[in-house]
């Protein structure tokens, strides 16, 4: 719907275009008034956007221009024969004239003509696509994502050059106009799940995304009052096109190099690039290693305490299990100490500068844990533990996973300290009991484990090779199964 329509009065157009704006207010809004083929016309454009050569070639195009070249019909003529440039459309609407040039295309506004020219000449700063920290492989591309959405498709259309491949787009928020696109295959991925997720999207009732595709996910996935991440997030380009042969769908967001995979399941969060840069072999042995290491960041310091508290559960062959020293607080407070005192480290990593993280890291690893143990605060094996569990953490490939493993490390650790072993194995079974009842978009979070498919948990705990990977995931509805 048109909210103010284009004038034919073309100082009225330029008036409002003026105060809607802010030309007067803001230095860098730039309004250039021309007049070229006996015709008043004017440029309005942010000046860290517009691309300076475009439009100086445009501007050159338009001092050739005289009355009898455009003719009776002179926006026809000035798009299709007075403007080199390829990315060009008319809008009718002022308002929407507005919300365009303050996205980056530059508006022309042409005097006797009602409508107005937007012309993408936008460049956004950006960065090298840097291959992305969190996600390193010894083999493969070194490329990532980065803050610029049209490059970020650039990146996927590299790799994915079907023809259903499809890029639609979408904007949000009401001041912030973010803009967002939705990648998919047309022929893989669900065609209900696509308009579903796209209708969700178009729903965002908001003022502006401050934090990108995190608010997406807690507008469209919801699930707030459970820890663990609906969607899986990569700055890779290659796992990105992977997913998209799957069945998947990719959200990217303006100003974010991270892209959201949807849907996923829990077993999505624990794969990573590197298994399937070796051979099948020792990508089963990756997996295998990881997933111990997942495991451990989960049940080996609940397991332990356990242990420590109730030596009758220790065999034989596991009679060094316990704490030698038990230090001068309880274990359960230890445990919870330690795990207050990693997270304080893991905020400081973060605002510290990268000259300075090695000597963090000396301070937390000689100076806090070993006096720490001296002092007799901790015992020996507290430590051992953690790090253990710690290290597991730093070995799941999706960061949001490891954040939420920990939140539920720690509530096994009290419910075990509270109760015992019946406490550790309710909490074991509520965890699991959290993660089935978990269903975004009609697929299982938990799948294949629950509801129970042998192929696809196959697939799951073993790294297949890939002639032999000839099936896409069930869970997420690819319009076709195979390969």
């Amino acid at each position: 719907m048109i909210k103010k329509r284009v004038s034919s009065h073309y100082q009225s157009n330029i008036d409002y275009l003026k105060v809607e704006l802010g030309v007067d207010e803001s230095f860098d809004l730039i309004q250039l008034e021309m007049f070229h083929g006996e015709r008043k016309m004017a440029f309005f454009a942010v000046d860290g956007f517009a691309k300076d050569q475009a439009l100086t070639e445009i501007q050159k195009a338009l001092s050739n221009t005289t009355s009898e070249k455009l003719g009776s019909d002179a926006l026809e003529v000035l798009i299709r024969n007075r403007i080199p440039y390829l990315e060009i459309e008319v809008e009718e609407d002022l308002d929407a004239v507005v919300d365009q040039v303050l996205s980056g295309p530059v508006a022309l506004v042409v005097d006797g003509i009602d409508s107005v020219i937007l012309i993408d000449t936008r460049e956004y700063p950006v960065r090298g696509p840097e291959e992305p920290d969190t996600e390193q492989v010894i083999r493969g591309a070194k490329d990532g994502f980065v803050e610029t959405l049209v490059m970020n498709a650039a990146l996927i259309r590299r790799r994915v050059r079907d023809r259903t491949f499809r890029v639609q787009y979408v904007q949000v928020g009401r001041r912030s106009k973010t803009d967002i696109s939705l990648c998919f295959i047309g022929d893989i991925a669900d065609k209900e799940f696509v308009k579903e997720l796209k209708t969700s999207i178009e729903k965002i009732d908001t003022d502006g995304l401050p934090m990108a595709d995190k608010t997406i996910e807690e507008f469209v996935f919801g699930h707030h009052y459970q820890p663990y991440p609906l969607v899986r997030y990569t700055e890779r380009p290659d796992v990105a096109a992977t997913q998209l042969f799957e069945g998947h769908v990719l959200i990217l967001v303006d100003g974010s190099p991270s892209v959201m995979i949807a849907p996923t399941t829990f077993w999505h969060h624990l794969q990573h690039a590197e298994e399937y840069r070796q051979k099948p072999i020792i990508g089963i042995g990756l997996r295998l290693v990881r997933f111990a290491a997942v495991w451990s960041s989960l049940f080996l310091m609940p397991l332990w305490f356990l242990l420590a508290e109730n030596s009758q559960f220790v065999p034989e062959f596991l009679s060094f299990v316990g704490a030698e020293e038990s230090g001068a607080i309880p274990l359960i407070a230890q445990f919870i100490t330690a795990e207050i005192g990693i997270e304080m480290l893991r905020m400081a990593s973060i605002h510290t500068p990268n000259a300075l993280a090695t000597a963090l890291g000396l301070v937390a690893a000689l100076l806090i844990g070993e006096v720490a143990i001296e002092v007799g605060m901790f015992s020996p094996e507290v430590v051992l533990y953690l790090a253990v569990a710690v290290v597991g953490s730093f070995a799941t490939p999706s960061y949001e996973l490891s954040l939420a493993n920990r939140s539920i490390r720690i509530f096994l650790l009290i419910s075990t300290a509270l109760f015992g072993l019946g406490g550790l194995m309710i909490a074991s079974t509520l965890w699991i009991m959290m993660l089935v009842r978990i269903e975004k978009f009609s697929t299982p979070y938990f799948w294949p484990f629950i509801p129970f498919n042998a192929r696809a948990l196959r697939d799951v705990l073993l790294r297949a090779p890939m002639p032999l990977k000839n099936r896409r995931p069930t869970a997420i509805h690819p319009q076709d199964p195979d390969r």
